[in-house]
């Protein structure tokens, strides 16, 4: 094997090797059964699938899919450095873009260079959360772990005392932006969460 050609294979392993790490950052959101949390690596692959499957709720037609599944699946990189940020820990999430954007130029900085550019371009489009891909993206995202709250009969909002005004500010907006149909959905089981006692007034 050339050299250039072995050492770019280096680096992709290397990259390889630091994803793994990925699998032990633990989220908040538990599992449908209630048994554990989920980590990291496994919320990216639910919502990966998720964007194919439910991508007809797109609001914008003609989204590439491969570009919003590629956003999913590296979108939560950075938490191998910078830790999961619970969207509910105003103190966390003040400090979150500066700690994530350390972590991405460190970790995809391990990739050869024409690699490294095209994960952060596509990390930093998610975050901007302009584009139509990244607005969807973004919608599936935050849909994933609020359904998985609806669907735990609130136990991950329960135990951090999270109310349904918060909720209706982080989750209602930000995911009917990319897809009305799910936007609309969000709302009728925030009243749900609410009225079960999943979610304080």
């Amino acid at each position: 094997m050339a050299q250039d050609s072995s050492e770019r294979l280096e680096k992709q392993l290397a990259f390889i090797r630091e994803l793994d790490k990925l699998k032990s950052v633990k989220r908040r959101t538990y599992l449908l059964d209630s048994s554990r949390t989920e980590n990291s690596a496994e919320h990216s692959w639910q919502v990966a699938l998720m964007a194919l499957l439910l991508l007809e709720h797109a609001d914008a037609p003609g989204i590439d899919p491969c570009t919003v599944v590629k956003m999913l699946l590296i979108h939560d990189v950075v938490e191998i450095e910078a830790g999961d940020t619970y969207l509910y820990d105003e103190q966390a999430v003040a400090g979150q873009a500066e700690r994530e954007a350390a972590a991405a130029g460190k970790l995809f900085g391990l990739l050869p260079d024409e690699q490294r550019d095209g994960f952060l371009a596509l990390w930093r489009e998610f975050e901007a959360c302009v584009t139509p891909a990244a607005r969807f993206a973004k919608a599936i995202d935050r849909f994933q772990p609020f359904y998985h709250n609806f669907l735990t009969s609130g136990k991950a909002w329960l135990e951090h005392g999270v109310d349904a005004a918060r909720v209706r500010d982080n989750v209602e907006a930000k995911v009917g932006d990319g897809s009305a149909a799910l936007g609309e959905l969000a709302a009728e089981l925030i009243d749900e969460a609410k009225a079960r006692g999943y979610l304080a007034d």
